[in-house]
């Protein structure tokens, strides 16, 4: 019989599906982590919610444990590439949150609006200020939404209940979607300066954090409102306070901190703002339907199999697992390079697989690879929702396969089409069946990747070399490994840097004003 332990306060439904599938569930919310450690070894799956620290240490005494699952969407307390290298399945629930958390957004926007907690405050005080609390409508009113995925496309619905007019900034939204929503689509620049209220609904990345920042505030339209119920980070918090002390924005409404608990904040004390403890999950329905969902999950998968709303792999069946493993992590790899460096709106993909690799199932490789490819704009994309996300966004979808490979025994091939440019990227797998790329943008280039790579495009140039290598160096940046290729003497170059550690924006910045440097990009695999 499979044994599950859960260690997180959740919705008694969890324990009552598990054991209406016959599994053994355990009930331990209160464990400390060095207890967790000890009994972990003895269960096969472990449900959590956001308390409980996955642990590269605790996946280590997790001998017998086959899936980790998340009631909820985030992921940031589980190590996913310490569950994979275990065989350990990673799952979560990315839709039973969004309109939980889409119905917060549009209160939080009301209450801002009407100044509904400050004239709570100043009424049961005794006081009666009427004339202090003067709001303002939302009907006909342009909220401008950055980001429109599942929970910003909910929150666009209801604000267009609301006769709203309702503008976005997603570089993956399609115009036929956008069209179908009911939304205008605009450059960053321009719904800044359109919106009367802003409400952010992206994860965070390198991209995205502090998208709203000292400059970016100065480009908003005077008087505009901002919500938050996404991720902290995504605004510089004291680049806000300026903004409002300055009149620019007239209030913002928060969910997300970038620092939680937030004990202390420079917006904190502020009458513009409206604040909440990160309650956009937080109804009675929304946790019952996640703990429902993450148990019916894991059940499936303990029980039969099954894997739904994988992190770390596609519906595959467990005996495929030792063949498709590599190429599996090779094509998240390529898709996450060529998605991090994508900005415009995708319009086709191309998933070639050449070689010994033709021979075997492609359709979790593709899977992983549009994964791989969305992840960096839709948080709550994985291999089990990639394909019909990218279909949604009218993204064309092809795959093709030749068991002919001319300098590779096997080799994955991404080409990926935006209104901009065409992107290729290939990579194979060696004897030692680690993932390497071998060509980008049709140069050669051997590379394997790690976790904090460097990415730069320059014309070769004598001396280059060692500029960027100096400034890292003066930086205090450690180098791990340097990787070069070129189109042609004096042509198209690009280096593949790992790093160790963080890269400051400075350094960046430092490194693309040298001279002969087209782009640099900080990727995180």
């Amino acid at each position: 019989m499979s044994k599950v332990i859960i260690s997180d306060k959740m919705s008694p439904k969890a324990a009552e599906v598990f054991v209406s599938r016959g599994i053994k569930v355990d009930v331990q919310a209160d464990l400390s982590d060095e207890k967790l450690c000890s009994v972990i070894k003895d269960y096969d799956g472990l449900a959590v919610r956001s308390s409980t620290q996955v642990t590269e240490e605790l996946i280590s005494y997790a001998t017998q444990l086959k899936v980790i699952g998340r009631a909820g969407i985030g992921v940031d307390n589980i190590n996913i590439p310490a569950a994979t290298s275990k065989g350990i399945v990673v799952m979560n629930t990315p839709f039973g949150n969004s309109i939980t958390t889409a119905e917060h957004t549009i209160a939080m926007m009301m209450a801002l609006a009407r100044q509904i907690p400050t004239a709570n405050t100043s009424t049961q005080a005794g006081k009666w200020e009427k004339s202090r609390f003067m709001g303002v409508e939302l009907c006909n009113k342009s909220l401008g939404l950055i980001g429109c995925g599942n929970i910003g496309s909910i929150v666009a619905r209801l604000a267009i209940g609301l006769r709203m007019k309702v503008s976005v900034y997603d570089p993956y939204l399609s115009n036929d979607v956008a069209s179908d929503l009911g939304v205008k689509k605009l450059d960053l620049e321009d719904l800044l300066a359109e919106a009367d209220v802003i409400s952010l609904h992206v994860p965070l990345n390198g991209d995205t954090r502090n998208i709203l920042n000292s400059q970016s505030l100065k480009k908003v339209k005077s008087g505009c409102k901002i919500i938050n119920c996404a991720r902290g980070g995504l605004i510089d918090e004291f680049a806000l306070k300026d903004a409002i002390q300055s009149g620019i924005v007239s209030g913002a409404a928060l969910d997300v901190f970038s620092e939680e608990p937030a004990k202390d904040n420079p917006l904190f004390g502020m009458e513009e703002i409206i604040a909440t403890p990160h309650l956009g999950a937080s109804t009675l329905e929304a946790q019952e339907k996640v703990a429902i969902q993450v148990a019916e999950q894991m059940s499936d998968f303990l029980l039969d199999g099954g894997v739904t709303n994988a992190i770390n792999m596609p519906s595959i069946g467990v005996e495929e697992m030792g063949a498709l493993g590599p190429y599996l992590k090779l094509a998240d790899q390529l898709g996450s390079f060529a998605g991090q460096l994508t900005v415009s709106d995708i319009k086709s993909v191309t998933m070639e697989f050449e070689g010994d690799v033709a021979s075997l199932n492609t359709e979790p490789m593709s899977a992983m690879f549009l994964s791989g490819l969305l992840r960096p704009q839709l948080e709550s994309v994985n291999a089990i929702s990639a394909l019909s996300i990218a279909r949604e966004r009218g993204i064309d979808i092809r795959e093709l396969k030749s068991t002919e490979c001319r300098d590779y025994k096997t080799l994955l091939r991404l080409r990926v089409i935006t209104d901009e440019q065409e992107r290729t990227i290939s990579g194979t797998l060696f004897s030692d069946d680690k993932p390497r790329i071998v060509n980008i943008k049709g140069i050669p280039i051997e590379a394997q990747l790690a976790p904090s790579m460097l990415y730069i495009t320059n014309d070769d140039r004598p001396g280059l070399i060692g500029a960027m290598g100096g400034a890292l160096g003066d930086a205090g940046v450690n180098i791990g490994t340097f990787s070069l290729g070129r189109s042609f003497e004096g042509g198209d170059a690009i280096a593949l840097i790992s790093v160790d550690g963080e890269v400051p924006n400075k350094v960046v910045n430092l490194l693309s004003e040298l001279q002969a440097v087209n782009q640099v990009k900080l990727l995180k695999f």
